[in-house]
C-alpha cells in the first residue's frame, strides 16, 4: 500500500526507475509533449478535459513521492505576445506548494529554447501532460537524493 498521495501506476513505475538528476516535466495544455520527449522518456497524458487535470494537482502529488532538488519554469521571452509583465500567477502557486511540502527549492526560469533542450536530454524520464489552461505553466523538476531513513 502506498503512503504518498501519488497513486497513478505508470507514473509510479517510471519514478521507481528514475534516479538522481532524472527530470520530470509537468506540461501544460499548450506544450507539444509528444514531439519534445527525451530519448529515454515516457509520456503520460492526464489531459481529461480543459483544465482537468491541472499542473498544480500533479505537483501536489509529486512532492509526496520524490525528492526534488531543482524546479525550472520556461522563461518568457520579452517579445512574446503572451508575456504577462511579471511572473505568471501559477508560479506563485508552485512556490507555495513547494514551500508547504517543506522543500527549499526556488523556481528558476530557463530560456524557452533552453527549456526545450533540457526536456530533450537523456536525463528526461517522464512528461506528464496536463490540461492546464494557465500560460507558462510548464515545470521541469529534477529528482534529488533520497535521504537514508526516509
Amino acid at each position: 500500500m502506498l503512503k504518498h498521495t501519488l497513486i497513478h501506476p505508470q507514473i509510479n513505475e517510471v519514478l521507481g526507475r528514475a534516479g538522481h538528476h532524472s527530470k520530470v516535466l509537468i506540461a501544460d495544455g499548450n506544450y507539444p509533449a509528444y514531439n519534445t520527449l527525451g530519448p529515454n522518456a515516457d509520456l503520460v497524458c492526464l489531459n481529461l478535459s480543459p483544465c482537468v487535470v491541472s499542473c498544480t494537482d500533479v505537483l501536489r502529488a509529486l512532492v509526496t513521492a520524490i525528492p526534488i532538488e531543482a524546479a525550472n519554469t520556461m522563461g518568457i521571452p520579452e517579445d512574446d505576445p503572451h508575456a504577462l509583465g511579471g511572473d505568471p500567477p501559477i508560479w506563485t502557486e508552485y512556490r507555495s506548494i513547494l514551500k508547504d511540502a517543506g522543500l527549499d527549492v526556488e523556481l528558476e526560469p530557463i530560456q524557452k529554447w533552453d527549456f526545450y533542450d533540457a526536456v530533450a536530454s537523456r536525463d528526461h524520464v517522464l512528461t506528464i501532460q496536463t490540461a492546464e489552461g494557465a500560460l507558462w505553466a510548464n515545470l521541469l523538476l529534477t529528482i534529488g537524493v533520497r535521504n537514508p531513513g526516509e
